[in-house]
């Protein structure tokens, strides 16, 4: 794995002109700002978008004890969002509604002219909100997903009443944003608004840490006790059911007895981490499992990963694999949501089918059994996330969008 240097963009920056008004209030809201890609976007808009257009108030819930919180983020940044306790994952009616009037609230207060929510509970309470809140109000409401809930997540019943939830709401939304083309055709499919309202805008990030990895290497490898020759494959993610985090150490069990220089590192935490630390006790390798839970110096975690895999049974655009190819690491991804349109398989990375452990298995013994193809399929994969999902292009879109 090569992380030869690169040039990368700087940073937007946006300084608003003396005397110069602001145009557009923007309230912000997402559910949680929880260890993820929506957290790391929404921190990002709220800090970037040209403050001499556009004053932003970032509205979140908390974060579940299991989930990890990316709150520094945004603290790291100078911004404070406000703090709704009442916001959470969980569906509770009476915290719920206590959420949804607290917002309300703000929203009288604030006079926002563009609300943008992100994540389903978000999506639903501030929506909801601006309706009640600042009826006849000249308003523009946007709605992005970062991918959807309609399966993989909840039982089908439950999931068909989100649908529905999300067809009514979308009625009142000016654009509903998709994070891929696949995640706009699964909208179409589900009906939840005419095609012509919902646009695709791809994530954007500051790759820079990630492109400069190579800074780092070594550093992960002496943590967790690796010999020079060793193999690591790992996996960042959120240790939940929808991650399918089993398939990857079914994987590992069936490699590890044959390849005995390949270690397996798991990065993240979640409500399935003492089941799969127990199934992990159960494979031939379970020496060379390592959970590493939720880290913060990712940059120097994938500096030394030579395979990143991701074994989602759903997903949008998931920031895993952008930050892994970033890193100039070979990426290996179950074929689901907006995953294809991130690799193109053979030339940044490879897709298996979801579930499928024996092709996961094959390509894992491909790759290892050819180490030269890495560093080619590396560099590929980095120059493409480069090029594709750097942060200034996303606010520009963004930007355009609300000026439409």
């Amino acid at each position: 794995m090569l992380c030869p240097p690169v040039r990368v963009c700087p940073p937007v920056q946006h300084v608003a002109r003396q005397g110069q008004s602001v145009m557009k209030k923007v309230m912000r809201i997402i559910g949680r700002l929880n260890i993820g890609g929506p957290a790391i976007h929404v921190v990002l808009l709220t800090d970037l978008l040209d403050r001499s257009k556009y004053q932003t108030t970032l509205v979140t819930g908390v974060e579940a004890p299991t989930e990890g919180s990316m709150r520094y983020l945004a603290e790291e940044r100078g911004l404070h969002p406000v703090v709704i306790p009442e916001m959470s994952r969980e569906i509770s009616w009476r915290d719920d509604l206590v959420a949804l009037l607290k917002i309300m609230r703000l929203m009288r207060r604030e006079k926002p002219e563009v609300i943008h929510t992100h994540t389903a509970k978000a999506g639903f309470l501030g929506r909801t909100a601006a309706l009640f809140a600042l009826p006849g109000r000249r308003k523009r409401l946007y709605h992005t997903f970062h991918g959807h809930v309609f399966h993989s997540y909840f039982h089908p019943l439950k999931a068909r009443i989100f649908v529905h939830i999300e067809r009514l709401l979308a009625r009142y939304t000016h654009r509903i944003i998709a994070v891929s083309e696949q995640t706009r055709q699964d909208l179409i499919a589900y009906k939840i608004a005419p095609p012509e309202k919902i646009v695709v805008v791809p994530l954007g990030f500051d790759l820079e840490p990630f492109a400069l990895c190579a800074q780092h290497r070594g550093a992960l490898r002496q943590e967790i006790g690796a010999r020079e020759g060793e193999v690591l494959i790992g996996i960042v993610a959120r240790l939940v059911p929808v991650k399918n985090i089993a398939l990857f150490l079914q994987a590992a069990d069936c490699i590890a007895e044959r390849y005995r220089h390949v270690r397996f590192v798991i990065v993240g935490d979640g409500e399935c981490r003492e089941m799969l630390e127990a199934q992990a006790q159960q494979t031939s390798g379970r020496d060379r499992i390592h959970f590493l839970g939720y880290r913060r110096d990712l940059p120097r975690i994938y500096a030394d990963l030579d395979i990143v895999t991701l074994t989602s049974l759903n997903e949008g655009l998931p920031v895993s694999l952008i930050e892994a190819m970033a890193s100039g690491c070979v990426v290996v991804s179950t074929c689901v949501g907006g995953v294809p349109e991130l690799i193109d398989d053979g030339r940044t990375g490879f897709l298996v089918p979801s579930g499928d452990v024996c092709a996961l298995v094959e390509r894992w013994e491909e790759l290892l059994e050819r180490p030269e193809m890495w560093p080619g399929i590396g560099e590929a994969a980095r120059q493409s996330a480069l090029q594709r999902f750097h942060v200034e292009r996303l606010v520009a879109d963004i930007e355009r969008l609300y000026a439409a």
